[in-house]
């Protein structure tokens, strides 16, 4: 049987580069040689190699994180190149990493989530009074950073103006975001037309972390990750709803894996991630692993969703 000819760009100009570049060596490695006839590109050096090459590739995988990988720009290229890539096109990935965009939209498909009010770098002041409706603690995030990157839980008014600051280190525009205590939960869905919903994972950050911050994440035994998750079969119905409305809403095609919060019975949701993590602590991986995907089958699966979509999609290029 013919090999695949794929292209596997990690690494990347953004704050996640090291956790993209191991990623991008767990996938290598799970990939079937006997299949798939592999080469990396590093967006960072390797983009005119990738444009150059663009003829004799049948497929890439996207193992790319933040601005510049998972915002629509490195989509929109492979577009042009008529590659297929797994994941969200330019519009999903552009809608899904911007917070501010993602949470308005959530808002109109009637999805629950946090009270929220946006601050820019050109007017980095917020209003006080809506701070003081907010209430504290409150949540300081990016709105184009992922991984946790620059994101602060603020106690007190007095703390507000440091996390603001490191806010802006990593974006021009911050959410400041009602803070919600609960239990954290997230969902993977997978498929084109048909989507199909993962089992629940509850995340339990481990001592030191008062969130599931970039170092809980990325790091092994920094937190406690139970799949599936200790909630009872109505609350995992309406989980699995609420992941795949999400994916929907914003109009995300492939996989994609939702972060939520669960309080009183109440489910929140808290943003939707269009490239999740393929490290061998990563909650999808996992997630997939327990509906039957193990790593080399769910890569298998990824590429496959995307040559499917890419015919689909290629109704609309000119012949």
């Amino acid at each position: 049987m013919k090999k695949i000819r794929l292209a596997l760009l990690s690494g990347g100009v953004s704050s996640e580069r090291e956790v993209s570049l191991n990623s991008g060596n767990q996938v290598f490695e799970s990939l079937d040689k006997e299949k798939y006839d592999i080469k990396r590109y590093d967006p960072k050096f390797d983009l005119a190699k990738l444009v150059t090459d663009a003829p004799n590739i049948d497929a890439a995988l996207i193992i790319l994180h933040g601005p510049f990988g998972e915002d629509g720009t490195v989509q929109g290229l492979l577009d042009l190149l008529d590659i297929p890539y797994q994941g969200a096109g330019v519009l999903g990935s552009a809608l899904a990493m911007n917070k501010l965009i993602a949470k308005r939209l959530y808002r109109q498909a009637g999805i629950p989530t946090p009270d929220y009010i946006c601050i820019s770098i050109q007017d980095p002041d917020p209003d006080p009074q809506k701070v003081k409706d907010l209430g504290f603690p409150l949540v300081v995030k990016p709105v184009c950073a992922g991984s946790s990157v620059g994101m602060s839980i603020v106690s007190n008014e007095k703390e507000l103006p440091a996390a603001i600051e490191k806010g802006f280190q990593n974006d021009d525009t911050l959410i400041l975001e009602q803070y919600i205590k609960g239990t954290e939960l997230t969902c993977g869905v997978l498929g084109n037309q048909e989507i199909e919903a993962l089992p629940v994972i509850e995340i339990i950050p481990g001592e030191g972390h008062e969130f599931f911050d970039y170092h809980a994440k990325y790091v092994a035994g920094a937190t406690d990750e139970i799949c599936p998750a200790r909630i009872d079969e109505q609350t995992t119905q309406k989980v699995h709803q609420l992941a795949v409305q999400a994916h929907r809403t914003l109009c995300l095609k492939g996989y994609s894996r939702t972060d939520m919060l669960l309080k009183d019975g109440q489910l929140y949701v808290l943003e939707t991630n269009t490239i999740p993590g393929m490290t061998a602590t990563s909650l999808f991986p996992q997630s997939a692993a327990k509906a039957g995907y193990e790593f080399g089958v769910l890569m298998d699966k990824l590429i496959e969703l995307a040559i499917e979509e890419n015919k689909r999609t290629n109704l609309r290029r000119a012949q």
